[in-house]
């Protein structure tokens, strides 16, 4: 049966504004530019979009992607608060007028949740974006020249900071052999560390009194593991994937729940006794899930 033209509705015309830029909030931001051209009511909704996703792969050249951002910034409107941005240039390094430009409008806009995935070395972004009191989420993944790990910054004072992701860096160690570089965030609920390392593979504390969720991922073998120190009162849930590591609970007087995939090593004579020195720093757990190859089971 054929509809008739009073029943052939476009429902997408029925919804707010709001509900509309809600939906467009969750495309990459050069599909959300491109609804322009669906109707005249679409020409200027994207610049109210309060997220940003700007990834340099969903355009063919590095020039085209530059050209991009620096309209798309420009255009925005900007009394409409900007809630996230999502920046990734993760082949070729990038223009520092284009990341500086990125930083000044996270700043000036009190971006809360910020992602940067860029190609590098952590020295190229302005140090205003490590003072931003507005960020209360960061993901941050900064390759160096050659893959190396690029060194985490000692001036970090995100005061609203909640929740962390940290990709391919280097913590330093001070004068005790130990690096301690999360002890500042008062307010840190969650914590996710993948493929970091800390410099000449002494000890990694983890040390806050407020986080709940710690993740953690490690592809490196022997040679580039360190030693984690957990002092964290308030912790509930540990999870660990890769390479196992020395760990000591100095402080995980609520940890309940503890997932670990390992990796065993193909190189290792004897069976690893990691896991059970691991089950002896977590008294107090409930819960545990223990992959097959950490328990090596054929």
């Amino acid at each position: 049966m054929k509809l008739s033209e009073s029943e052939i509705k476009d429902r997408l015309s029925d919804l707010t504004d709001c509900v509309i830029l809600h939906i467009l909030s969750f495309l990459n931001t050069k599909d959300a530019v491109q609804t322009c051209i669906l109707s005249p009511r679409y020409k200027d909704l994207w610049k109210r979009v309060p997220a940003l996703v700007l990834h340099s792969t969903d355009f063919q050249t590095y020039k085209k992607f530059t050209k991009f951002v620096s309209k798309v910034l420009s255009l925005r409107d900007s009394s409409i608060s900007l809630q996230t941005l999502d920046f990734k240039r993760d082949v070729g390094r990038l223009n520092p007028d284009i990341l500086k430009m990125i930083v000044e409008y996270v700043v000036s806009h009190n971006v809360q949740r910020l992602g940067l995935f860029v190609v590098g070395g952590i020295a190229q972004i302005p140090p205003i974006m490590f003072s931003c009191q507005t960020i209360t989420h960061l993901k941050l993944c900064i390759y160096n020249k050659g893959g190396h790990e690029t060194v985490f910054p000692k001036s970090f004072n995100l005061s609203a900071l909640t929740s962390l992701q940290l990709q391919n860096v280097e913590f330093c160690v001070g004068n005790n052999d130990r690096a301690e570089p999360f002890s500042t965030f008062n307010k840190l609920n969650s914590l996710l560390i993948s493929n970091c390392t800390v410099s000449a593979s002494k000890i990694l504390c983890i040390s806050n009194s407020t986080l709940v969720s710690l993740t953690m991922y490690n592809k490196f073998i022997d040679h580039k593991n360190y030693t984690i120190e957990l002092s964290t009162p308030s912790l509930c849930t540990f999870s660990f994937t890769g390479n196992p590591m020395k760990l000591y609970g100095k402080d995980v007087s609520s940890l309940k729940h503890v997932d670990i995939y390992a990796n065993a090593n193909p190189y290792q004579k004897e069976p690893p006794l990691f896991l059970f020195s691991w089950l002896l720093e977590f008294p107090n757990i409930k819960s545990l899930t223990v992959s097959d190859s950490t328990l090596q089971v054929p």
